[in-house]
């Protein structure tokens, strides 16, 4: 029988509200009767696409990303609006970022990037470029597209030299799959 770790909420403490997180304190009362606090940042969401091409290249972006001071490869990945549909943001997101009109989209699930102090749900898809059309990035992104074959992004993601979880992990899921496929059985 599992044990219940549950620790339930006494107070919440809201110290910052913005535009696409919110931080707050809570006190909780712990399994063992004690209480504790949590720090929690309240995320609205995102959502992150690998785009295949024929020639089996995955679509990326080059941006500048400030906490981290860093320009980091990335696929193709943005925040979700407030009850919009994940598939339509990604398909949005896509559009947006690389010029890629996707068909054949699949979920590949959900990932908690960083469950200990943020509640952010990241939903993953897979798709095939259908065409190409012209980028129309938001006006305060700044990418460059790149096309790198999925074998080599997923050397790229196992040796770290991409640091971004989000890419690291849906690399690896495509590159796992079209390895299925290739025997008969997904994507």
């Amino acid at each position: 029988m599992e044990k219940d770790f549950t620790e339930h909420t006494l107070s919440q403490n809201y110290v910052y509200r913005g535009r696409i997180l919110c931080t707050r304190v809570d006190e909780v009362e712990l399994p063992s009767g004690a209480k504790a606090s949590r720090e929690v940042i309240e995320h609205v969401g995102g959502v992150c696409v690998a785009a295949l091409t024929p020639q089996e290249e995955l679509l990326f972006v080059r941006q500048y990303r400030y906490p981290y001071g860093e320009t980091l490869l990335e696929l193709p990945a943005g925040k979700l609006e407030k009850g919009e549909d994940p598939l339509e943001a990604g398909k949005r997101e896509l559009r947006e970022e690389t010029g890629a009109v996707g068909k054949a989209y699949r979920s590949l699930g959900v990932m908690y990037p960083s469950p200990g102090f943020c509640d952010e749900v990241l939903h993953l898809y897979a798709c095939d470029v259908e065409r190409m059309e012209e980028m129309c990035p938001d006006e305060d992104e700044f990418l460059q597209m790149q096309r790198i074959p999925l074998a080599e992004a997923e050397k790229m993601a196992l040796s770290g030299e991409i640091p971004d979880a989000k890419t690291q992990v849906l690399v690896l899921k495509v590159a796992a799959l079209r390895r299925d496929k290739k025997r008969g059985n997904l994507l």
